[in-house]
């Protein structure tokens, strides 16, 4: 076994499971948990075992007619992540060139390195707004590259990729032979009656990775999909029978609940998000040691310290305020942090005065790692 392979793993991911949680929690960026209970499954409308063999039928023809695709464009995945390893393994070979938006969510770095691929980098500026720079993004564009990689809405920041972008890179994607993978899973946090998805820009252009995990409060549920050209789909389905083999049917069956209640689910996570918004705009309007991009939509804003060291800001929020954000540095920022506000309306107050608190302590005594 290679020493990369050996290596290979997400170091956000460690933290985020070992070390993320906290009384007063802004390191989560997905939202609250939507009950079981309130989803209205009944025990006689699961099974341990089903009809699961490419794909839940009834499943593939949710996410068909809620995104208006091919069905045969559309492969499940166990999440978003499981779904961005599938298409980046079958668009690619190990050393194979891919071009990814910077700064960008780690673990799509490390499944880059996990592959063999060589990263090539395109810039998304804090001083533009965290906006795609297409010139950057076409300079470092070569006929090696296979694929460009970004995240809509973008994670840390929350920024939006307009259509008409999204046709420019599809435009230069297309000169030189790349695909465009896009994590299109906090544009659910949209909430649209009618989906957009910039598959429908250029179908054998765009692979596209989403789920129902981070905007309805399903993660629980792992049900995630990509939309590829039909080849690239039948190669994601085979490497799936490498990985995983089979779904978990009980999951499959609840996921497809999921859908036909998914305009009751919306309308409770888009009011709710719309108040904690409000509160989290209300807080950073009173802090002049943060600079910030203010996003349109999501659960997440990316502010940068202006003076002081973040990791030891987390290290005085956790220890003497029971209090959680994500440092930059697994953001490729190390003077920023991310907070999420995704929580019951209750628990995103609390935790924004603690922060509010813990921000105040540092200002008075900063200290350092």
């Amino acid at each position: 076994m290679s020493s990369q392979r050996n290596a290979a793993g997400s170091t956000y991911m460690q933290w985020a499971k070992l070390r993320s949680t906290a009384k007063f929690n802004l390191a989560n960026s997905g939202m609250t948990a939507f009950p079981l209970a309130e989803l209205g499954a009944s025990i006689e409308q699961l099974d341990i075992n089903g009809p699961s063999i490419y794909g839940y039928e009834p499943l593939l023809e949710a996410i068909v007619q809620r995104y208006r695709v091919p069905k045969e464009s559309v492969v499940s995945a166990v999440g978003t992540s499981l779904a961005n390893y599938l298409a980046l393994a079958a668009a690619t070979e190990p050393g194979d060139e891919i071009l990814v938006e910077q700064p960008t969510y780690d673990p799509l770095l490390a499944v880059a390195r996990y592959l063999g691929l060589a990263i090539n980098r395109f810039a998304r500026l804090p001083e533009q707004d965290f906006a795609v720079d297409l010139h950057d993004l076409e300079r470092n564009l070569s006929p090696r590259t296979r694929v460009i990689v970004l995240c809509n809405l973008h994670n840390p920041s929350g920024a939006l990729v307009s259509d008409s972008t999204m046709r420019e890179v599809a435009a230069l994607a297309r000169k030189s032979g790349a695909y465009v993978l896009v994590d299109e899973v906090y544009r659910e946090m949209m909430f649209c009656t009618e989906p957009q998805t910039a598959f429908h820009i250029d179908p054998d252009r765009f692979l596209i990775t989403s789920s129902l995990t981070k905007a309805y409060g399903l993660s629980g549920l792992r049900c995630g999909w990509i939309f590829a050209p039909k080849e690239l789909a039948g190669r994601m389905w085979r490497l799936h029978d490498i990985h995983c083999g089979t779904y978990a049917y009980p999951a499959e069956a609840l996921s497809v609940i999921a859908f036909l209640k998914l305009e009751q689910i919306t309308a409770r996570m888009k009011a709710l998000l719309d108040t904690n918004r409000k509160l989290l705009r209300d807080f950073l309007s009173r802090r002049d040691d943060l600079d910030y991009f203010w996003p349109e939509y999501g659960t997440i804003v990316f502010p940068r310290l202006k003076s002081g060291n973040v990791d030891a800001l987390c290290d005085v929020l956790r220890a003497e305020f029971e209090t959680s954000i994500v440092p930059g540095r697994f953001f490729e920022c190390s003077d920023r942090f991310r907070i999420g506000v995704g929580g019951t309306t209750e628990s995103v107050r609390d935790s924004l005065l603690q922060l509010e608190r813990g921000l105040e302590r540092f200002r008075k005594s900063p200290t350092s790692p």
